[in-house]
């Protein structure tokens, strides 16, 4: 059996979250940020906490939105050349979910240059943040394991089929001036201090599933939705943690989930700044990652 190389797209949060997960191999394929007239490489010197404490006070947010871009077809190349001088006959990348830009194709389109020299399996996350970057650890964990490529795509593509994420927008505001949220539904949803609870669909996409009045009522209708999902399952058997972007609104989250009976057993991991910038500093909520039973079939 050839030796694999297992990649991941930035917007995993693999280099924000607990330090036992940062010096595992795992190559990083940075999303570039365009933010204040500077071009910022994510994980490496844009700071989370600092960014999203800046588009809290952000003057003419409207005007002055952050922007990002898809690493280059030169940057792809040179990842895939990377695995190659160090031995490696396959990659398994990662990737940010296809619904939420083109990075996932371009990692595509640039694989099928090395089908001679390397075989690359990209991996569709249909999520973004550390639920992404966690599927990048456990296959990891795997190849380190000596299982193949093929056992481990399963298995990645199980835990896939069994994520989920939820989070809150505290505000509408930077979903208005990306132009998520236009005209009457803008104006309306201002007025009436309307948040939504967003999830990623299972096929990718972010998307309001509800819209409720006041930042706490939507913290407490996510919460019994997560509650309603975890269901009797072991805690053993799943991760779940927080995912935000500021820490208000995750402070009043942690304030209420206990009366739902709803306790993480993971670490919180802060939302990727590319993912992050188009919701703003003011979301909370959910990841949460499915451990396969021995009693659950893989296929």
């Amino acid at each position: 059996m050839g030796k694999i190389k297992v990649m991941c797209t930035s917007t995993g949060c693999i280099e924000y979250a607990p330090e036992r997960y940062r010096n595992l191999g795992i190559d990083i394929i940075r999303i570039h940020i365009y933010f204040e007239g500077k071009d910022y490489l994510e994980g490496v010197d844009l700071n989370p906490w600092e960014f999203y404490e800046k588009l809290e006070t952000l003057e003419d947010p409207k005007n002055n939105l952050p922007k990002t871009g898809m690493p280059s077809i030169e940057t792809i190349r040179a990842h895939y050349d990377k695995a190659i001088e160090e031995g490696c006959d396959e990659a398994i990348v990662i990737a940010i979910s296809s619904g939420l830009g083109g990075t996932y194709n371009e990692l595509s389109l640039v694989a099928r240059e090395y089908e001679d020299r390397l075989k690359v399996h990209v991996v569709d996350s249909k999520v973004t943040c550390f639920n992404e970057g966690f599927l990048a650890v456990f296959a990891k964990k795997l190849v380190d394991e000596g299982r193949d490529s093929e056992t481990i795509l399963k298995e990645i593509n199980w835990m896939i089929k069994h994520q989920e994420f939820y989070g809150v927008d505290g505000k509408l505001d930077y979903l208005i001036y990306n132009g998520r949220l236009k005209g009457g539904k803008a104006f309306i949803g201002q007025m009436l201090k309307i948040c939504p609870v967003v999830h990623f669909t299972k096929d990718g996409e972010l998307l309001a599933l509800e819209s409720v009045r006041t930042p706490k009522k939507a913290l407490m209708r996510m919460c019994e939705m997560m509650k309603e999902i975890i269901g009797d399952r072991d805690p053993k058997d799943y991760l779940l943690w927080h995912v935000y972007t500021g820490t208000s609104l995750l402070e009043t989250l942690k304030e209420i989930e206990g009366r739902y009976g709803i306790e993480t057993n993971h670490e919180d991991v802060i939302m990727s700044p590319v993912s992050g910038c188009h919701n703003g500093p003011w979301l909370a909520g959910y990841e949460l990652i499915r451990l396969r039973r021995e009693d659950e079939p893989l296929e």
